[in-house]
């Protein structure tokens, strides 16, 4: 059996107790956490890794990210959401052929285990037609990162894709295999409740479903009390950003178990609405975190936490601030956020016994931050301020997937990125070459509304020296 032995690092073990063990090491075998303990004895052939002077965590989890747009990578960085709207669900989104699904997938999966997050929730809302599913599904399996495909057509109503001969011979031929798998759509609050089929359909697969929900003009309170009065709301729905939702909605979520996932750069730039964490602390909804797209935000769970932490203290700060109050003790800790990135994740996809933890039995998804050439990562003293503020991409120095060494010395191993750059330029080129260079560059660069100076009573008419 295959062991790996990280010796003597700092331990975040996010087990129930969120137990630290200083100088500690982790053994892996056989794809499995066998021990986590101080002195550890190497079995024979084991892979040994120095941890000294880094902190061993569990592999990150994302529960929310558009994989199949990262050959755009960064090209929305100006957006607003509506512009992210016409140009994906109603001029250019169409454009995408299975191959350029596949080239976005790869990237994009790459991109996540660069960056320590194991697991990741394939957000496929852009898979027109079985091909471009396989396509999904294909690349996904390509890459040694722990995946769940959602499935999910922007050109489509979910009442139709869902209930496909397409979709069914899909779900029969790929999703017994190793891939998770989950229903992707949104629920637009139509007093007819067209979305009903879409959720008959995961309900009779039993598969579980994600939405964006509380979207500003997009998705509000009235398509959650449609999924509550018709009962599908269950433990296993994750409702992406509820940023714009009343009380009524959120206790209507905490009622049936259901989790959030927390797109905080997104909220916070799209305009979704404000990130709810505050909301959520208050109705007790459990919170994941994810990262939404990279054609306009980092992939990385570390801007992720440190976008969340610096969110919900602002606004609690302001609210203080407009009752002539003053702050002195936050309330969402970076302790927390580290546990939103990690077991908030697995709790979400029903996988908390299998991932987010470093604990005998659980699988072998380890991370570790170090790097001996960076002055921010000494002293460690706050270990999870240290991950949650200090900590970045660039200070990934080992990953295991399933005890797989998939990152090594800041490198990831086996990946041939010379490939996965060509796929991606060939898509950007067929896409250039499908809307027209000017179109291509009229949407990268929205115009910018005007801006009026307010009047200044204190500016100077006349000035000298003397």
């Amino acid at each position: 059996m295959d062991a790996v032995l990280f010796r003597n690092g700092l331990v975040l073990t996010m087990d129930d107790a969120h137990t630290v063990l200083p100088g500690a090491d982790v053994l892996a075998v056989g794809g499995r956490i066998a021990q986590v303990g101080v002195g550890l004895t190497a079995p024979p052939g084991a892979t040994e890794i120095d941890a000294t002077g880094g902190i061993v965590m569990p592999g990150m989890i994302d529960t929310h990210r558009h994989l199949w747009q990262t050959a755009m990578r960064g090209y929305g960085a100006d957006w607003t959401l509506t512009q992210y709207f016409v140009w994906y669900y109603l001029e250019s989104g169409r454009h995408f052929r299975p191959e350029d699904i596949y080239a976005g997938n790869v990237l994009g999966a790459l991109e996540a285990l660069d960056a320590g997050v194991t697991t990741t929730v394939d957000w496929s809302h852009g898979l027109q037609t079985p091909q471009h599913a396989d396509a999904a599904a294909d690349a996904l399996e390509s890459v040694p990162g722990r995946f769940v495909l959602a499935y999910g057509n922007i050109q489509q109503g979910p009442w139709e894709w869902a209930t496909s001969p397409g979709f069914r011979d899909f779900v029969e031929r790929r999703m017994r295999g190793r891939l998770g798998f989950q229903m992707a759509f949104d629920v637009t609050g139509d007093p007819a409740f067209p979305e009903r089929a879409a959720f008959e359909v995961a309900r009779e697969l039993d598969v579980p479903v994600t939405t964006h929900a509380g979207v500003w003009g997009a998705t509000n309170d009235d398509g959650i009390r449609l999924m509550h009065e018709h009962g599908f709301m269950t433990p296993s729905t994750i409702y992406v950003h509820a940023a714009t939702l009343s009380g009524d909605s959120y206790q209507r979520i905490a009622a049936t178990g259901g989790s959030v996932s927390v797109s905080t750069e997104s909220e916070q730039s799209a305009g979704q609405g404000y990130p709810p964490t505050w909301q959520l602390r208050d109705h007790g909804i459990p919170v994941s975190l994810s990262m939404d797209t990279s054609v306009w935000w980092s992939g990385d769970l570390f801007s992720a936490m440190r976008a969340t932490l610096g969110a919900d203290r602002s606004r609690e700060h302001l609210q203080a601030h407009g009752r002539a109050e003053t702050v002195t003790h936050v309330h969402l800790r970076a302790e927390q956020v580290v546990d939103w990135a990690t077991r908030g994740g697995s709790r979400a996809l029903g996988l908390d016994g299998v991932v987010g933890s470093l604990q005998p039995g659980r699988a072998a998804d380890v991370v570790l931050l170090r790097n001996d050439d960076s002055p921010v990562m000494f002293p460690i003293l706050n270990p999870y301020g240290h991950v949650a503020f200090q900590a970045q991409r660039g200070d990934v120095h080992t990953v295991l997937v399933d005890g797989r060494i998939v990152k090594r010395d800041h490198k990831l191993v086996g990946v041939d990125l010379g490939k996965a750059r060509a796929d991606v330029e060939r898509t950007v080129e067929h896409l250039i070459a499908t809307m027209g260079p000017d179109a291509w560059r009229k949407g990268m660069n929205p115009d910018i509304p005007a801006t009026k100076i307010l009047d200044n009573p204190y500016t100077y008419t006349e000035w000298t020296n003397t």
